[in-house]
């Protein structure tokens, strides 16, 4: 009998260890490498399930924290879980809910409350222990008790095909002790998360998050624990260095580290500048809510380079956003007519550009996987 989830290599490159695989799901299969684009609240901003489908979206990202405070998971559940409930036919990759939650400590990792009219609150966090962390919600105030056994029941009634074990996020500047310790603590709550998960598998697939900030000893020790348990893949998470450069370098020496045989996934890189060069070192699957926030600031993905459509010389451009483009945005609209959009606050124009930068990202990944299959990269 074929599991629901499994990993095959096509092609390995014989230039650098960038690769072409299969992830076979209940719900589809990924063409890796692959960009995963960030549904926070069981949608892409601007566009529903159905345009995601049909831009080839193979993989999307949804955060478990957000969903767990609203609508809530067991909603979510009694609907069909997820797929059902936000009508999406391809698979779904879900987070823990660690990284929000630590992220209220640290307003300079992340701050995805903003939408919200809120900053990151170091009081949000009431208590972390071995246990999980004890946060206030920002949606209403009340108490939530999240622990490794917590998270995963919450993504059980998600339904995602991949879902991923609690741990701990630390900002970039963190004490070598404070570090040690978090580690630790973190495969701790990996194991009891992956011990959780086996109790009822459900078809889906767990991640090991990978972690160790940027000391190069603390990623290959994370390597060698997590890759002697039975998870289905690994992801690579916690703090990646300051620049690009600093994480490409951890990254450098790590992913030989990791088994060959299993797929990998980047947490939270998406920047065009990155992917080439995380491919080149084997990265599989990436996710990032990039593409769409710089759409909706009118930053817009071209063969030609980004263009700022909000700058006046676009103001008379009759000609499509990229000509050298086939989404329904450049076949319909011209740059005139989407800068009016944005110089209007038209919420279409996030829809369309929002479009327009998924389509982008569809194509380049595909153009990565021929380059590959060619010996290019």
């Amino acid at each position: 009998m074929q599991k629901p989830f499994f990993f095959e290599i096509i092609y390995q490159s014989k230039k650098s260890r960038a690769r072409v695989g299969r992830i076979h799901t209940p719900h589809g299969i990924i063409e890796t490498p692959n960009f995963v684009p960030v549904g926070t609240n069981a949608t892409a901003k601007a566009l529903d399930s159905v345009l995601m489908d049909q831009l080839d979206v193979q993989l999307m990202f949804c955060n478990t924290y957000h969903l767990m405070l609203h609508p809530g998971s067991q909603l979510i559940k009694d609907a069909g879980g997820l797929h059902t409930f936000m009508n999406r036919k391809k698979p779904i990759i879900t987070d823990s809910g660690g990284f929000q939650v630590f992220s209220l400590m640290h307003g300079s990792v992340h701050n995805e409350l903003k939408s919200k009219g809120k900053k990151s609150d170091s009081n949000a966090i009431l208590k972390i222990n071995e246990d999980g962390v004890l946060f206030r919600s920002y949606r209403d105030g009340s108490q939530l008790l999240l622990t490794p056994e917590t998270s995963v029941q919450a993504q059980k009634d998600l339904g995602a095909d991949i879902i991923i074990p609690f741990d701990e996020l630390l900002a970039f500047h963190t004490d070598p002790q404070k570090l040690k310790n978090s580690f630790d603590r973190t495969h701790r709550w990996e194991e009891r998360s992956l011990n959780e998960h086996l109790k009822n598998p459900n078809g889906q697939a767990m991640y090991s998050v990978i972690h160790g900030g940027i000391d190069d000893a603390l990623r290959q020790k994370s390597c060698e624990i997590l890759r002697n348990l039975p998870f289905d893949g690994h992801a690579i998470g916690g703090s990646l260095g300051k620049n690009q450069e600093q994480m490409l370098t951890l990254l450098k020496n790590m992913m030989p580290h990791l088994p060959i045989d299993k797929p990998n996934h980047l947490l939270g890189i998406g920047d065009l500048p990155s992917i080439q060069p995380c491919i080149e070192l084997g990265i599989d699957t990436m996710d990032s809510s990039h593409p769409t926030k710089c759409a909706r600031h009118g930053m817009l993905f071209t063969s030609e380079g980004i263009i700022k459509i909000l700058n006046s010389r676009f103001k008379n451009d009759f000609t499509p956003l990229d000509p050298a483009c086939s989404c329904y945005t450049c076949k319909n609209y011209t740059r005139a007519y989407l800068q009016h959009l944005f110089k209007a606050h038209e919420l279409t124009a996030y829809s369309l550009t929002s479009l327009h930068n998924i389509h982008y990202m569809m194509q380049l990944m595909k153009s990565y996987r021929q380059a590959i299959l060619d010996d290019k990269i």
